[in-house]
């Protein structure tokens, strides 16, 4: 049976582009084949081998992998914070910094802005969605919040997946200006979060380890932010100070090495999506943009 690629529709270029998948063969292996699921269910979803492959990354010689990855991908190093040379190891150039001009913040007091750069899936009402991965498969709300009544109080709203590949920026970004709450761990495993393992299993959203932060904003109400780790993410770090005030467009944490992906999740009639997410996540394409493009904005 053929691969299935996966496509998405590039926002800027306006066209639908295949991805080009960071360890393709391994991540299709593991979650396509039977001998792949059982090596899943036995080891890679466990944090130990995400752990030590993220303490590798870490290691001095790791700094060899980052001028091939640059090109392999092509990246674009003017944007980078630091030269490429001057990363210690593998880990520290792909959470790197950015230059303060490289991602410009859509203006608008009632604008909410994209939390990271990746390739993003619009779901405007999450109590009518019917499987947006694959058919059939139903999101938990409950089980992802981790929370019964906080899932009462999202009933009914909208959400936004932000899915970040290796070859991403990876630091995470306040959709909106507002007063967080501390971020809560809610531990679990480390599945993938790539399409192809979400085509197979939707519920790896709220099987995996996952943090949590409420922000409360005058204009959006009460927004739920959650960075999910996943295979290979050494950590998922947090740099924002907890009940002090934040615009958007401030940096909220960072992942180390691995893809992932950010969620946010408004209170239902606190948004609404721009059209084009909309429009492509209804045919299953997500929308690559970077953060800081327009979300969508509060209605009224």
């Amino acid at each position: 049976m053929p691969a299935v690629p996966i496509r998405y529709f590039h926002r800027a270029k306006q066209v639908v582009e295949t991805e080009q998948i960071y360890g393709e063969r391994w991540l299709r292996w593991t979650y396509e084949s039977a001998l792949g699921r059982f090596a899943l269910w036995l080891l890679v979803k466990r944090a130990l081998v995400s752990r030590y492959y993220g303490w590798k990354m870490s290691w001095t010689a790791s700094a060899h992998k980052i001028l091939p990855f640059i090109i392999d991908y092509d990246l674009d190093v003017d944007v980078f914070a630091k030269k490429p040379f001057a990363f210690k190891n593998f880990n520290e150039f792909f959470y790197r910094a950015l230059k303060k001009d490289a991602r410009p913040l859509a203006v608008g007091e009632q604008v909410a802005i994209l939390p990271a750069d990746g390739r993003h899936l619009a779901v405007p009402a999450l109590a009518a969605a019917a499987g947006f991965y694959a058919k059939g498969q139903q999101f938990d709300l409950a089980a992802f919040l981790g929370e019964a009544a906080l899932a009462e109080e999202f009933a009914g709203g909208s959400l936004l997946i932000s899915r970040l590949c290796p070859v991403d920026y990876h630091r995470f970004h306040f959709p909106v200006s507002g007063v967080p709450e501390a971020a809560r761990l809610i531990n679990g495993w480390l599945y993938s979060v790539s399409p192809i393992a979400l085509r197979q299993n939707l519920a790896y959203l709220w099987e995996n380890k996952r943090m949590v932060t409420l922000v409360d904003s005058p204009i959006f109400g009460r927004v739920a932010v959650v960075e999910i780790g996943a295979t290979m993410v050494g950590s998922i770090l947090q740099t924002f100070a907890p009940g002090h005030p934040v615009i958007k467009g401030e940096e909220k944490g960072l992942f180390k090495f691995g893809g992932s992906c950010v969620v946010t999740i408004f209170q239902r009639g606190k948004i609404i999506f721009d059209a084009d997410l909309v429009a492509q996540s209804a045919q299953g394409l997500e929308v690559y943009a970077p953060m800081g493009d327009r979300l969508g904005e509060a209605p009224g």
